[in-house]
C-alpha cells in the first residue's frame, strides 16, 4: 500500500537512521516494524509511539539517548511501517501481545530494559501489566501523556461545559473516518489547537502533521474507537514496577488530571513532573524532559553502579540486609572481642615472663 511519507527529512525532527530493523510477528500474526539504535551492549530502553504517530515521532529523543543506550522503538499496528489487520485486530489486548513481542524479539535472553510510552504507548503499558513477559523485561516505566480511563469526557478538544456534550463530541472526533487531506496552514492550526502548545515552533508543527497525516483514516478510527471506551485502571493497579508520570500542563487530549489520577493508582509510583505551558506532543514539545526521565530510570532502575550492586537474578538468594542498630551492635561486639583477645595475649605474655624470672 502507498502511503505518504511520515516525516520530516531534515533538522532535529527527522527520523535517525536505525542500526537494525526487525519484523516481528505478534500473538494473531500481526507483521510489526521494530528498529534498534545505540550500541547493543548499552542499557535498553523500549519506547511505544501514540495514536496516529510512527517511530518518526521519537527522533529528538532518540537522538538524545541512542550515544549510549540502545533504543528499541517500534510502529503500533496500522501505524507506519506495520500493517493493518482485520477489524477484529483492534484493542487492548492487541496492544499488549505486540509490546511483549517486541521485547521477546529485540532484547538478550536475561536482558531488562526501561519502557516508555506516549499517549496510546502509555497505555499499551498499561494493557500488559499483568503479563509475565513484561514483569521479566521492565525494570522501571515512564507513561508520558496519557490516561487510563474516561477519555472523552476528560478531554478539552472541544471545552464544552456539560460533560455529556464533550464526551459525545471527542467520540465523533476519536472515532472520525474523515481523511485529513495534505498538510497545509488550516489543517496545521487545527493540529496545532488540539495536540499542541501555543508555544509550539513552526518545525515543531510541521514534525507532528507530517507523521499524523500519514495514517490511514481507517487505522485513525478503529484505534480511536478503542480509546473512546478506554478502562484500564485495574491494569494501572498492577503495575508492579517503579513509574513516574509526565504531563503537559497545555494538553488537551489527556489533560493533567488524567496523569494525577495514574499518581493515586499506581502501586509504585516514583514522580508527577508536569511542563509548564506544553501540549500533548510532549516528546516533540520538549524531548530533554522527557530523555532526561528516562536516563534517570536508566540510572536508578538499570545501570548497575559501584556502590550499588545489580539486582540478582529472579529466584536467586539475597542476603538478609542489616538496620543500622544491628551494624553498631555487631561493630560493638567485634570490637569487645578484640579487646578482649589484647588483654588475654597480655595477661599469658607477663605470666611467662614471671615464670622464667622464677
Amino acid at each position: 500500500m502507498s502511503r505518504r511519507l511520515g516525516h520530516v527529512t531534515g533538522g532535529p525532527y527527522a527520523p535517525p537512521v536505525p542500526r537494525t530493523t526487525t519484523e516481528v510477528t505478534s500473538a494473531d500474526g500481526a507483521r510489526i516494524h521494530a528498529e534498534t539504535h545505540g550500541p547493543e551492549e548499552a542499557p535498553a530502553v523500549v519506547l511505544a509511539h501514540g495514536w496516529t504517530c510512527s517511530t518518526a515521532f521519537w527522533a529528538p529523543v532518540v537522538r538524545d539517548l541512542a550515544t549510549d543506550h540502545k533504543v528499541v522503538l517500534y510502529d503500533q499496528r496500522g501505524h507506519g511501517r506495520s500493517p493493518a489487520t482485520g477489524p477484529a485486530g483492534y484493542g487492548t489486548t492487541a496492544l499488549a501481545d505486540d509490546l511483549v513481542a517486541v521485547l521477546e524479539a529485540t532484547l538478550g535472553p536475561d536482558e531488562r530494559a526501561v519502557v516508555g510510552g506516549h499517549s496510546m504507548g502509555g497505555m499499551t503499558i498499561m494493557a500488559a501489566a499483568e503479563r509475565p513477559e513484561l514483569r521479566a523485561r521492565a525494570a522501571a516505566a515512564l507513561l508520558c501523556s496519557t490516561g487510563c480511563a474516561g477519555l472523552p469526557a476528560a478531554s478539552q478538544v472541544f471545552p464544552f461545559r456539560s460533560e455529556r456534550a464533550r464526551r459525545l463530541a471527542h467520540r465523533l472526533l476519536l472515532g472520525s473516518r474523515s481523511p485529513l487531506g495534505p498538510v497545509s496552514p488550516l489543517t496545521r492550526r487545527a493540529l496545532k489547537y488540539a495536540t499542541m502548545s501555543p508555544e509550539a515552533t513552526p518545525e515543531q508543527v510541521e514534525a507532528c502533521a507530517r507523521i499524523v497525516h500519514a495514517c490511514p483514516p481507517a487505522v485513525r478510527a478503529r484505534w480511536g474507537n478503542v480509546l473512546s471506551v478506554l478502562e484500564l485502571t485495574g491494569g494501572v493497579s498492577r503495575l508492579e514496577v517503579p513509574t513516574v508520570v509526565l504531563a503537559g500542563s497545555a494538553d488537551r487530549l489527556t489533560p493533567p488530571v488524567q496523569s494525577r489520577r495514574l499518581a493515586s493508582v499506581l502501586p509504585d509510583f516514583r514522580g508527577l513532573t508536569e511542563l509548564p505551558g506544553k501540549g500533548h506532543m510532549t516528546p516533540i514539545e520538549d524531548p530533554g524532559a522527557v530523555a532526561g526521565l528516562l536516563r534517570e530510570l536508566v540510572r536508578d532502575h538499570l545501570r548497575p553502579t559501584a556502590d550499588r550492586p545489580a539486582p540478582a537474578p529472579a529466584g536467586a538468594a539475597v542476603p538478609a540486609q542489616k538496620t543500622p542498630q544491628e551494624t553498631a551492635q555487631k561493630t560493638g561486639q567485634e570490637s569487645a572481642q578484640k579487646a578482649a583477645q589484647k588483654t588475654g595475649q597480655a595477661a599469658r605474655k607477663t605470666a611467662q615472663e614471671k615464670e622464667k624470672s622464677a
